[in-house]
């Protein structure tokens, strides 16, 4: 069985590989990987075409000057699954990039086609759905709410859990060997997660480095921890070398990549606090029931187009999946120092109304059942009969 998969951040590296481990697990017979993925895809035996971190880019104003390199990626990829001739293209989120390429490959023949991540269809832009059903079989929701959108535009869709509730996640005594090896003790922490992107930290870190300045004026004792990735590390120490008291920064360079996930692991629930960028992270804070204040901003274009196009009124997923609003964001102009700080201390100092909530959530994304790696490898294969 040939497979062509495409993942373009980090997160969909980590889904691929749990879809890619699930698929030797139960396919009888040889598998073959192909395509683009990160450093865990290529842990379970895919070669990269390129490097991922090229399709990283998030943000209108972001992506146009790369327009023509990733046109280019766009029809590098169609062009290799169309030769390649797999039993199943498997697109991983990053949906600007990855549906124009199955739309390309769709018009050479009949691959099979199956996206993994639903498109926030009911966030914004909910005319994707209608569109994307043109050239994808089949959709693998990450949230339970998802199935009914995609259906209803004429697409296969299967619920198949996050995988964030399959995760491991740190002890009590993890976290209390973190804070020693970091000679940390018993001082009240705060995790400050500016994203994995460059473009997301270029434009966060500008906003968190002087709200981390303000609550140290008004917390002394409080510490920071930044965990960071490979891509954007030089670019995080480089900001945060002029702060008083500078954050200890967890730096994968150089590291197994399972020993770095266990650290930073211990560092999210060694943590009183989180300060963080929108997205996925969040669900990795409720799953070690970590309180947490949400913040972002983009470009002023993406923006403005933005805040047309948004449907709903909170983009936190623990907010969503639970329909309350208890964990506080902070978005687009609301992105400043003096709104984020004062919600930071709130939580911190009353972090108790949060709990309920990210313990909700973990149960409504499938905390406790199969998991979702194997779960979307069944109905990709379900799927194929």
């Amino acid at each position: 069985m040939k497979v062509y998969l495409i993942a373009g951040e980090l997160s969909g590296d980590k889904l691929g590989a749990s879809l890619m481990q699930g698929l030797k697990a139960l396919h009888e017979g040889p598998l073959e990987f192909h395509g683009v993925g990160g450093p865990l895809m290529e842990t379970e035996g895919l070669q990269s075409q390129f490097p991922m971190e090229e399709l990283s880019v998030m943000g209108i104003a972001e992506v146009l000057p790369k327009y023509f390199q990733l046109k280019r990626r766009i029809k590098e990829c169609a062009e290799a699954a169309h030769a390649l001739n797999p039993d199943v293209m498997i697109t991983i989120d990053s949906p600007d990039f990855c549906l124009r390429v199955a739309k390309l490959v769709k018009a050479a023949g009949e691959i099979r086609t199956v996206h993994y991540v639903a498109p926030s269809v009911w966030a914004w832009r909910p005319g994707r759905a209608n569109k994307m059903a043109k050239h994808i079989d089949q959709v693998l929701a990450l949230l339970p709410f998802e199935p009914p959108y995609m259906e209803a535009a004429g697409m296969r869709c299967d619920f198949v859990g996050h995988p964030v509730v399959s995760e491991p996640v740190a002890t009590t005594d993890d976290a209390h060997a973190f804070r020693a090896a970091h000679g940390l003790s018993d001082a009240p922490l705060a995790l400050i997660l500016p994203g994995s992107r460059k473009s997301e930290v270029s434009r966060l870190l500008p906003i968190f480095v002087p709200a981390m300045e303000a609550l140290q004026q008004a917390r002394p004792d409080l510490r920071f921890v930044l965990p960071t990735t490979g891509p954007v590390v030089e670019m995080v120490k480089e900001q945060v070398a002029g702060i008083a008291n500078p954050p200890v920064i967890l730096d994968p360079t150089g590291q197994d990549i399972e020993v770095f996930a266990e650290e930073k692991r211990a560092a999210f629930k060694a943590a009183d606090v989180a300060l963080a960028a929108s997205g996925t992270v969040s669900l990795e804070l409720a799953a070690s029931e970590t309180p947490m204040v949400i913040a972002y901003d983009v470009s002023p274009i993406s923006r403005m187009i933005f805040k047309r196009m948004l449907k709903i009124d909170t983009v936190t997923l623990a907010n969503l999946i639970t329909d309350t609003r208890i964990i506080p964001e902070h978005l687009t102009e609301d992105c400043t120092v003096d709104n984020i700080v004062p919600s930071v201390l709130s939580v911190l100092e009353k972090p108790e109304a949060q709990l309920q909530i990210v313990r909700s959530t973990m149960e409504k994304l499938g905390r406790g059942g199969e998991d979702p790696g194997l779960r979307a490898a069944k109905a990709v294969l379900d799927g194929l009969k």
